[in-house]
């Protein structure tokens, strides 16, 4: 069994790429009152999980499973609505108060913090996987 540590990598940086993009959805959509849909804008959040499957990884017929790496399993609403006295606005209702999506500013921030410094830490991976093949081939000329 090879494992490819680059093949890994550039799979979690797949994920964390897209994972940076709904959080800057959110962040953009913050005080979007109305979407084609209708009502205001859900805060989304990326799933994400092992590439093969759990079931793969521990089925009884392999001995080991190999890496396949992470994969996304999907984008889903997170989150409920936000409740605000705006009597001038125009998507308020009858009492005054205007639907926002449940999105906390600081925790997507630091959402997208963290998911920075994971696509930096496969970055690194990739680049020391890649300097330990050129190192093992340099090994092998001698």
């Amino acid at each position: 069994m090879t494992i490819d540590p680059v093949a890994i990598s550039r799979s979690a940086l797949d994920v964390e790429w897209q994972r940076m993009q709904v959080v800057a959805q959110n962040l953009a959509n913050e005080n979007t009152t109305r979407v084609a849909g209708g009502g205001p804008y859900r805060p989304m959040r990326l799933v994400s999980g092992p590439g093969g499957g759990f079931a793969t990884m521990l089925d009884r017929g392999n001995a080991i499973a190999q890496p396949r790496g992470v994969a996304v399993l999907g984008v889903e609403p997170s989150g409920g609505v936000r409740r605000v006295y705006e009597p001038g606005h125009p998507d308020a209702d009858g009492a005054g108060f205007v639907s926002y999506g449940d999105i906390d500013h600081a925790g997507e921030m630091a959402l997208l913090v963290r998911t920075a410094r994971v696509y930096e830490s496969n970055l690194t991976v990739m680049a020391l996987a890649q300097q330990m093949a050129m190192r093992a081939l340099d090994l092998g000329k001698r």
